[in-house]
């Protein structure tokens, strides 16, 4: 289970800067005007060889000081629900402001693990003006220079000590559920999440309206079918970054995020009369990278005007978008007339079960072998690449490692050759695969 640490304070204090420094990428655009970040930032992160969840609550806040004062509460308090770890940035330049106390105020009434960061200190007489943070009321500090990153390290020693307590303390609660397979359905506002959900369950269970984002929430079901029992959590839309405008929105795409990480399959729901678009294809990124099995359901199937071609045109379409990964199932269904919906399901549990596969290891190298003498790596500045041996790892999902005697020649297209063998042969549909490349 993968922890979220949020990084909340009042603007320009320099939240993007260690944001981009923790997710180790230009991903914010860090401007000195008050309140640049417009934008979600949402990134992994890992030290020390534990991973976890970096969210940059800044630059929700629009309008003048007045505003962003009840703005900046809020905004606290939704990170506050949805975080595991606080980091609290403040800023040595401008010293302890209302506004650094209010946010303290909202702090010290938490019970999760709260880290004080003091930025901007690059000298011996900046270190020595941190002391007045002293006056918040949240003990020790940190003092860091975010843009060039002194004291970053230390801060992060101490925070990764703190995720194995706040990951038992929450698997103890979570174990009953974690133990059933979890389908998480997903997909931009109004592509009809709720709707598929109340076909599937036959009942009212999630408010239904045309009003696009009225599930603030994700909501957990238990469902039995095909002799499967698994829980469906039904998320909030995720919006696009622009429109990401009220706070509700901040925090139903923070839900999305937290269920993606913590489902098993991800079931995208995309709008047939919209097309695939760059949300969508945000949101299949965003479970391919957190190794999650994948099944596309294109709803509305019924509002579309088709031929004999509609639904292959519509495969290519989608499978333009997500390539290189493109073995992933994808049902056309309609979730007012009930139309394929239990395939869906169905598809989704094969793509549980395929995320399990398990291929022994002398069985494994009986078949890939013979495939990779016939089709070797392409020979490297006069360098002939051998691989001799293969295996699944023990890995929750489905990873593999070939051992070669080169192994820093073997380029992408070879990789992606093998891969494709692999699918041809074993049912990983759905399912992303790691291959590694390692010396014998």
């Amino acid at each position: 289970m993968n922890s979220i640490v949020a990084i909340v304070g009042r603007p320009n204090v320099g939240k993007s800067t260690l944001f981009n420094r923790l997710v180790q990428r230009r991903e914010a655009i860090v401007d000195a005007v008050s309140g640049v970040t417009r934008d979600r930032h949402y990134g992994k992160s890992d030290w020390n060889g534990k991973e976890f969840s970096v969210i940059d609550t800044g630059g929700y806040v629009k309008g003048s000081d007045d505003v962003f004062e009840g703005e900046i509460r809020k905004q606290v308090e939704l990170a506050l629900d949805e975080a595991d770890i606080i980091v609290f940035v403040v800023d040595v330049e401008s010293g302890v402001t209302s506004l650094d106390r209010d946010v303290a105020t909202i702090l010290r009434k938490v019970k999760k693990p709260i880290f004080l960061v003091v930025n901007k200190v690059d000298n011996a007489m900046r270190d020595a003006d941190a002391v007045e943070f002293y006056e918040l009321g949240l003990g020790e500090y940190f003092t860091i220079s975010s843009i060039n990153g002194s004291g970053t390290g230390d801060l992060l020693d101490e925070l990764v000590k703190e995720i194995p307590k706040t990951i038992e303390e929450t698997e103890a609660e979570e174990l009953e559920a974690e133990a059933l397979p979890k389908f998480a359905v997903v997909g931009r506002p109004n592509a009809g999440k709720s709707s598929f959900i109340n076909a599937l369950i036959g009942e009212e269970r999630n408010i239904v309206t045309d009003v696009a984002g009225t599930t603030r929430d994700s909501i957990d079901t238990k469902y039995n079918r095909y002799g499967f029992d698994f829980t469906l959590v039904d998320t909030a839309g995720i919006r696009k970054k622009s429109k990401v405008k009220e706070d509700l929105e901040f925090y139903s795409v923070m839900r999305s995020i937290r269920a993606i990480e913590h489902a098993d399959v991800i079931v995208l729901v995309v709008d047939a009369t919209r097309g695939f678009e760059g949300q969508d294809q945000n949101i299949f990124w965003l479970a391919q990278k957190n190794r999650k099995g994948v099944v596309i359901l294109v709803n509305k199937w019924d509002l579309v005007e088709k031929d004999t071609h509609t639904t292959k045109q519509f495969t290519q379409q989608i499978e333009r978008e997500i390539a290189p990964f493109t073995d992933v199932p994808i049902v056309f269904i309609s979730a007012l007339t009930k139309q394929r919906i239990f395939k869906a399901i169905e598809t989704a549990v094969e793509v549980y079960k395929n995320r399990a596969n398990r291929i022994p290891t002398s069985k494994f190298n009986e078949t890939m072998l013979p495939i990779i003498g016939h089709y070797p790596p392409p020979a490297y500045k006069g360098k002939y690449v051998k691989i001799k041996y293969c295996m699944q790892l023990p890995t929750p999902t489905p990873q593999f490692v070939f051992f070669a005697n080169l192994p820093q020649y073997i380029r992408d297209p070879y990789k992606r050759f093998v891969e494709n063998k692999l699918r041809e042969i074993y049912d990983f549909s759905g399912v992303p695969i790691t291959l590694y490349f390692r010396k014998k």
